[in-house]
C-alpha cells in the first residue's frame, strides 16, 4: 500500500495538485479542533464544521482524549494557542467511537496474539507505565468530553479567556450536540 501511494504522490507533485492546498502555519479562524482518528471524521468532521485548509488546527488521537494533563494532544493544544494564535478550542468526541469500552484486558490478548510477550510488558510496567491507564478507553462518550473540557478549562497552562466547548458529532450525518 505504502508503494502506492508513493506512486499516487509523485503524480500529485509533478501535476501540481498541492497548489490549492498552499497555507501557511497559523489557523485563519483562531481555532484548534481535539477529535477522534476515526476514519468516518478524516472528511466529514471538517466539512460538517465548515472548515477548509488552513483554517483550524486538527488535533486528532483515539477517542479525541486527553488521558493525563501533560499528554501529547495538551502539549499541542498549548503551542496552538502561544505559537499559533488559537483564540478558541472545540472538542469534538464522535458517536460509536471505538475507544468507548476500550481496555488494556482486550489489547493484551491482541499484543499477545502479535508476539509481546508478558515479559515486554512487565518491563514496560516497570519503567512507570500503567497500561491499564494508558490504553483505558471511556464508558461513555458525554462523560469523556465533560473530563476533557475539565482538563482543558483548568490546565496551569491555558489561559482562562480561552474559549473551550465541547460537541459530540454524529459519524453518519454530522450533526453537532454541543456538550455543556
Amino acid at each position: 500500500m505504502i508503494d502506492e501511494i508513493l506512486a499516487f504522490n509523485k503524480q500529485f507533485v509533478a501535476n501540481k495538485g498541492y497548489e490549492k492546498y498552499v497555507t501557511d502555519k497559523y489557523p485563519n479562524k483562531k481555532l484548534a479542533v481535539l477529535s477522534c482518528m476515526d476514519t468516518r471524521l478524516t472528511e466529514l468532521l471538517p466539512a460538517a464544521l465548515g472548515l477548509k485548509n488552513g483554517d483550524a488546527k486538527i488535533i486528532k488521537n483515539a477517542g479525541g482524549l486527553i488521558i493525563s494533563p501533560f499528554d501529547s494532544a495538551m502539549r499541542s493544544l498549548v503551542v496552538a494557542i502561544y505559537e499559533l494564535g488559537v483564540e478558541e478550542i472545540m472538542v469534538v468526541a464522535h458517536s460509536g467511537c471505538g475507544a468507548c469500552h476500550m481496555s488494556f484486558s482486550h489489547f493484551h490478548e491482541l499484543m499477545n496474539e502479535r508476539g509481546i510477550t508478558d515479559e515486554t510488558l512487565d518491563i514496560v510496567r516497570r519503567c512507570g507505565i500503567d497500561l491499564d491507564t494508558w490504553l483505558e478507553g471511556f464508558k461513555d462518550t458525554v462523560d469523556s468530553v465533560k473530563k476533557t473540557l475539565d482538563t482543558v478549562k483548568n490546565h496551569p497552562l491555558i489561559p482562562k479567556d480561552m474559549i473551550v466547548r465541547g460537541f459530540i458529532i454524529d459519524s453518519v450525518t454530522g450533526n453537532l450536540e454541543e456538550i455543556v
